[in-house]
């Protein structure tokens, strides 16, 4: 009892100094989070449980990012490295909630968000020209909103949820630095926005962006219902396979878009599963459902199905839209990341399968890259082809 005792005052007392300031200002903004437990705020002190420091530490991920911006001496200079976390941490006190609900401080979900669209605006290019800058730029704003819009909801539907879970229990509602009131005002902000990103388009893509509303309002509630929560969040997450198209075009080529939104999906069902693992005793717990619960130890035969139909969408949108050797070629290395995502996961590593889900924005982004090198090359094949035939 007394050694108990003695840590607890201990982590009391080393807390509070480093929330006074006494250790440096990165210090600082962990012990920021420190003060923050799953019941609400502890503004004097801490749980003398030391099992809520280690709930702490785990359930902020953020935090630990946030640690590369601070100075750290290398040959007596001090060095900075900039963070979507350090950035959330640096901006005025009464805004980092709302910066925090809408996981400006985790990027990972706008990147995956973001990504089908650069597919589908780059497909639609000209042969042998880059995707539109312009367009590009407008859909990385409307993924940034969408997927804020989409955090907050999630959050209004969880909050009980959250709150027994590690992991989520300091999200700004469930701990109570936002109210529900407060969150539907801002959802309504973002929405707005959101709104006037979706109406630079053509009358098209506006009706077939709005169309995506419903499932972006009802995919928190599927894990309350179903095991398959994860295939509504692919059907959300790569609307925007469809959506970039329609936006060069002015209507969707179905040859082109349906494969490759339904590769999206395919795509969505490994990473999240993979995610999922992370919850899945918390899951249990509280009585929300996953792919990851449903799987379980039959987890890599699933995800490798979900690779291979993944890929052969990825073919046969090629195919449609005329690809060239580069596309191909760039095919190949993303069915070998894939292959070694799924080969190499290990399902009861929280921190393992936080890794390889990151790691799917350098594989959509690869995927990219390849869509517009097989582009450009098609200019020199049409060059190439009229030279022939000029010799005939």
């Amino acid at each position: 009892m007394l050694p108990a005792k003695m840590t607890s005052r201990l982590t009391q007392n080393v807390l509070r100094r480093i929330h006074l300031g006494h250790f440096s200002p990165c210090v600082y903004s962990l012990s920021n989070c420190c003060l923050h437990t799953e019941g609400g705020r502890i503004r004097d002190g801490l749980h003398s449980d030391s099992s809520a420091l280690t709930r702490v530490f785990y359930s902020q991920s953020a935090v630990c990012s946030s640690l590369r911006l601070c100075g750290t001496q290398h040959y007596g200079r001090r060095s900075f490295s900039l963070s979507a976390a350090t950035i959330v941490n640096s901006a005025p006190a009464p805004v980092q909630p709302y910066l925090r609900l809408m996981r400006l401080d985790k990027p990972i979900g706008t990147w995956l968000l973001y990504l089908p669209c650069t597919w589908s605006i780059a497909l639609a290019s000209d042969p042998g020209c880059l995707p539109h800058l312009g367009m590009l730029t407008l859909f990385g704003t409307g993924a940034l909103l969408m997927r804020g819009a989409g955090c907050t909801i999630n959050d209004m539907w969880d909050k009980d949820f959250d709150k027994k879970v590690a992991r989520t229990a300091t999200r700004p509602i469930a701990s109570g630095e936002i109210s529900r009131m407060q969150a539907l005002v801002f959802l309504g902000g973002q929405l707005s926005l959101a709104l006037g990103v979706l109406l630079c388009l053509n009358y098209y893509s506006i009706a077939l962006g709005a169309a995506s509303l419903s499932l972006v309002i009802t995919y928190p509630l599927m894990k309350r219902i179903t095991y398959w929560p994860q295939f509504v969040l692919g059907l959300t997450f790569n609307w925007g396979a469809l959506l970039g198209w329609s936006a060069v075009k002015g209507s969707c080529d179905w040859s082109v878009c349906l494969p490759l939104y339904f590769s999206g999906v395919m795509w969505t069902l490994i990473y999240d599963t993979i995610y999922a693992h992370q919850d899945k005793e918390d899951d249990v717990k509280v009585g929300v459902r996953s792919t990851a619960l449903r799987f379980q130890d039959q987890t890599k035969p699933w995800l490798s199905g979900f690779a291979v139909a993944m890929m052969s969408g990825l073919v046969a949108a090629g195919i449609n839209a005329e690809q060239t050797l580069p596309y191909y070629a760039v095919l190949s290395t993303v069915a070998l990341h894939v292959t070694h995502q799924i080969y190499t996961l290990d399902i009861n590593k929280p921190e393992d399968c936080w890794k390889k889900f990151v790691s799917n924005r350098n594989l959509g982004l690869l995927l990219f890259l390849g869509i517009v090198a097989g582009n450009l090359w098609k200019e020199r094949r049409e060059t190439l082809l009229q030279n022939e035939e000029a010799f005939r």
